[in-house]
C-alpha cells in the first residue's frame, strides 16, 4: 500500500523523483539514464492496449513523458493518449495505432514503457524489486473490482489488460530499451 502513497500520472511521478520528493518510483523510461534502476519495469512484449496515437491534430498527452517521444521516433502523426483514458478508449470501440504493436512491427522486440527507479535506499530498493520479480502476481478481488470500478471497466476487462504487462528487463527488453533511448536522443 505504501507503493500507491504517490500514485500519479507519469510525468509528475518523473518530476516528484528529480526534485526528491519522493525515493524510488516506475519513471518514465525516457528518464531513467539519470538515476539507479533496478530490472524491474513496465514492458509490453508487441501490444499494450493503453498507449495510442488515434486520428486527429500532432497532440502530446501531458502525462507522458516515453509515449511522446516514441510516437516522434516512429515517426507516427496524431494525438498521443496514454493510461486509463487510452485503454477506455479502446475498450469502447475506439481505433488506434497502439505504440507497442508498431515499436515490435519495427524492432521485433518488447518495448519498455517505465522503470523502477531511486535516488536513495539502493539496497532496499532491489531487494523489493527482486522479490517482486520472484512472487507470482495475484491481485486480491476486493482491490481489482476497487480500481476497476474507479476506470469504469469490469475486472475482467482490468484482468486482461494485465495479461498484457510484463515485469522483468531480460536480455531483450534491455536491448530494446538502449536501442529507444539511442534513437529518442538523435
Amino acid at each position: 500500500m505504501a507503493l500507491h502513497y504517490r500514485k500519479n500520472v507519469p510525468s509528475q511521478i518523473n518530476k516528484a523523483l528529480k526534485r526528491r520528493h519522493i525515493n524510488g518510483a516506475f519513471i518514465s523510461s525516457v528518464e531513467s539514464p539519470h538515476y539507479n534502476c533496478t530490472d524491474l519495469g513496465i514492458i509490453a512484449n508487441k501490444a499494450v492496449y493503453s498507449v495510442f496515437v488515434i486520428e486527429g491534430e500532432d497532440k502530446n498527452d501531458h502525462e507522458s513523458a516515453t509515449s511522446n517521444r516514441l510516437a516522434k521516433v516512429l515517426n507516427l502523426k496524431g494525438e498521443v493518449i496514454i493510461g486509463d483514458k487510452a485503454l477506455t478508449y479502446y475498450l469502447d470501440g475506439g481505433e488506434g495505432i497502439d505504440l507497442a504493436t508498431e515499436w515490435y512491427k519495427k524492432t521485433q522486440l518488447p518495448f519498455v514503457f517505465a522503470r523502477l527507479c531511486y535516488n536513495c535506499h539502493g539496497k532496499a530498493m532491489k531487494k523489493m524489486a527482486k522479490e517482486f520479480m520472484r512472487t507470482p502476481h495475484k491481485v486480491p478481488q476486493y482491490i481489482l473490482k476497487r480500481e476497476a470500478k474507479k476506470r469504469g471497466i469490469t475486472p475482467k476487462q482490468l484482468l486482461w489488460y494485465l495479461e498484457h504487462i510484463e515485469y522483468t528487463l531480460d536480455y531483450k527488453s534491455k536491448k530494446s530499451l538502449k536501442l529507444f533511448l539511442k534513437k529518442a536522443s538523435k
